[in-house]
């Protein structure tokens, strides 16, 4: 099975504004940068987290993104359902009913063992994604990731991130 780059994308840019100070966002161009990818590419990525309830988005010239809720209930198989879709990797096109060897539809009463069998690995595959949550993730690089990078990390993230107004700030 092989998953699309906006997969990598969106995760590494969760586990990033996992980091983000409590109501604080970041701008998708920083994220973008942070990744060397094209802001263009990523937004669309962004915009799929979002409509996922993952990320949320915050207008306004100190907007930006942030996660919609905390990264201990944010699962890498939330992040590649809403990137992916929710469609199984292997889709049975019924193949063993065509061609020259076809015969009667009654011939076929039993389920294709091959999408049995395909099935079944999607369901242990997203079973494993499942178990893995974002603070996992988020954690494990903290404790064992090469110091310099994460702490060249937590500096850029430190750098763009935007300190949102809470409601009680504001003047009235």
């Amino acid at each position: 099975m092989k998953l699309g780059d906006g997969v990598e994308a969106a995760i590494h840019c969760a586990a990033t504004l996992a980091s983000v100070d409590g109501n604080s966002t970041m701008p998708g161009a920083a994220l973008a940068e942070c990744f060397g990818l094209s802001p263009s590419y990523l937004l669309k990525h962004l915009n799929q987290l979002t409509a996922a309830r993952v990320l949320e988005s915050v207008p306004g010239p100190a907007g930006g993104y942030r996660l919609a809720r905390a990264a201990e209930r944010i699962t890498l198989l939330d992040i590649v359902l809403a990137v992916e879709g929710r469609e199984p990797a292997f889709r049975c096109g019924e193949i063993r009913q065509r061609g020259p060897v076809k015969i009667d539809a009654s011939a076929y009463v039993k389920p294709c063992g091959i999408n049995a069998a395909m099935l079944k690995a999607e369901r242990a595959y997203r079973a494993a994604l499942a178990e893995v949550k974002l603070s996992d993730i988020v954690a494990e690089y903290a404790a064992e990731g090469d110091p310099r990078s994460y702490a060249a990390s937590c500096a850029f993230v430190e750098r763009h991130q935007r300190q949102q107004k809470s409601a009680s700030s504001k003047q009235i």
